[in-house]
């Protein structure tokens, strides 16, 4: 037997001993208490009822009033003597099987009778284990007198407690064996609940089956769904520390390359080598260490940096940018196609970061281009700007997309290695995105490149220009 199966016995048993425990007390003690208040009460009313009648009428209605009240009824004249009244009220009762070995109506009573007034008195008949409850009162100079046995309760409440224990004990037996059951169908389930919980503290994210229709099936869904959550963040943790090891390989490799020509050529400078380019080549590399060290610090800068939002005119913002390359674009023989279907280009973006997002892409189409034309989309769908730029391509394989998002990768077909950067820009674009809760992505068909992002529009009145 589980803890928790005995630990539920043992509270239900001991709630049902303090039921049994004050059930016993209220039989014995206060039961017969309230059965006599309860015949008072019932002489009282009927005695009420009574007295504003007249002789006649009372005395035919008699055995009809004994009949539904179930009382007792005799009478006499007040205008007896004492001994003659109670002689005469002792033999009515005891022709109508009331027997009383002690029955006397005082001097003091039958003047408050004759007064107009109640008397109420309770013989107490031990011998005979009962009690007489009497209620006097006088109609039109006769007395009548109201009363009902009542037999002596506390051998009967004995006998009923004596039965009640036995009820008691056989409903505590099965009780117990009720509750073993029953608390067996909510163990069993809280027992694989248990093994669950373990298996996913030990990485081990598994799922439980249980269909109970209460409250413990909806824990189990809890807990599965919990092992789901837990399971995908535990997979994304795991890639991002595969990432993060890539990243780490990938900064040393990037790092050690320039750190070895320099070495190289400022050894070739000491050896008298110097050819006059040597002094070059050191300021290039190193000037290649200082722009990927620049942009490192500004891919972790913008994790944590906070962001100056306001509202912008999106459609400025594209025009600046793309008037700053298309010289550039010319001297590569390049052309560049815009289509603008704008109703409104209001957003609330950072205007510094968003532009070094658009500055890095058109870039990137600029290199990565294997035609003769970029071209560049922006249009609002639903409640969003919507931007995409376009450009032919060669690669297909999808393995090498996927992984464009990643610090340090450099597509191999760049139109020219004098443009070749350091493989963060897309970096940076993904942090800057996601810091605006826009959407973003690219898709590949037919030879063709499309990079695309969809910002929230912010809802302002556009001021004319004048």
């Amino acid at each position: 037997m589980s803890r928790l199966t005995r630990k539920l016995i043992v509270r239900i048993a001991a709630a049902l001993c303090v039921v049994f425990v004050l059930s016993f007390a209220v039989n014995t003690y206060f039961l017969p208490k309230y059965f006599l208040y309860q015949k008072k009460h019932k002489l009282t009313e009927l005695v009420s009822e009574l007295a504003p009648m007249e002789y006649s009428p009372l005395l035919g209605r008699i055995e009809h009033i004994e009949e539904q009240y179930q009382v007792t009824i005799a009478h006499a004249s007040l205008s007896d003597t004492v001994d003659n009244l109670n002689q005469e009220l002792l033999m009515q009762l005891n022709r109508k099987g009331i027997t009383l070995s002690k029955f006397w109506l005082t001097e003091d009573s039958i003047a408050i009778l004759r007064k107009g007034g109640k008397v109420n008195k309770i013989y107490d008949q031990s011998k005979l284990k009962s009690s007489f409850l009497a209620n006097f009162l006088a109609v039109d100079g006769s007395v009548f007198v109201v009363g009902e046995s009542i037999s002596h309760s506390a051998e009967t409440i004995q006998i009923v407690n004596h039965f009640n224990a036995y009820i008691w004990i056989g409903m505590l037996i099965l009780l117990i064996l009720l509750s073993s059951l029953y608390t067996i169908r909510i163990v069993k389930p809280l027992a694989k609940l248990n093994e669950t919980a373990k298996a996913i503290s030990n990485l081990s994210f598994t799922q439980v089956d249980i269909r109970t229709g209460d409250e413990i099936e909806t824990l189990a869904h809890s807990i599965n769904r919990m092992s789901e959550k837990l399971e995908e963040s535990h997979q994304l943790l795991e890639s991002k520390n595969a990432n993060l090891r890539t990243f780490i390989a990938d900064i040393s490799h990037e790092l050690k390359t320039p750190l070895s020509l320099i070495q190289v050529y400022a050894s070739g400078l000491q050896d008298g080598l110097d050819d006059g380019t040597y002094a070059s080549v050191i300021r290039q590399k190193s000037e290649e260490m200082a722009d990927m060290i620049d942009r490192l610090l500004e891919l972790s800068r913008l994790q944590v940096v906070s962001y100056q939002f306001e509202p912008i005119d999106f459609r400025q913002l594209m025009t600046e940018t793309l008037d700053a390359y298309r010289i550039v674009f010319q001297q590569h023989g390049l052309e560049i196609n815009t289509n603008e279907r704008l109703t409104e280009a209001w957003v609330m973006a950072d205007r510094q970061k968003l532009e070094s997002v658009l500055h890095n892409w058109v870039t990137n189409a600029m290199k990565y281009t294997t035609g003769k034309q970029v071209s560049i989309t922006t249009e609002t769908k639903e409640d969003s700007v919507h931007f995409c730029i376009k450009n032919d391509t060669d690669i297909e394989e999808d393995s090498k997309w996927e992984q464009i998002w990643e610090p340090f990768y450099v597509m191999e077909s760049s139109r020219s290695k004098k443009f070749s950067g350091t493989g963060l820009g897309l970096s940076i674009a993904r942090t800057v995105l996601e810091n605006h809760n826009a959407s973003y992505g690219l898709t590949v068909q037919e030879g063709t490149v499309t990079f695309y992002f969809s910002i929230p529009l912010h809802r302002r009145a556009i001021e004319p220009i004048t």
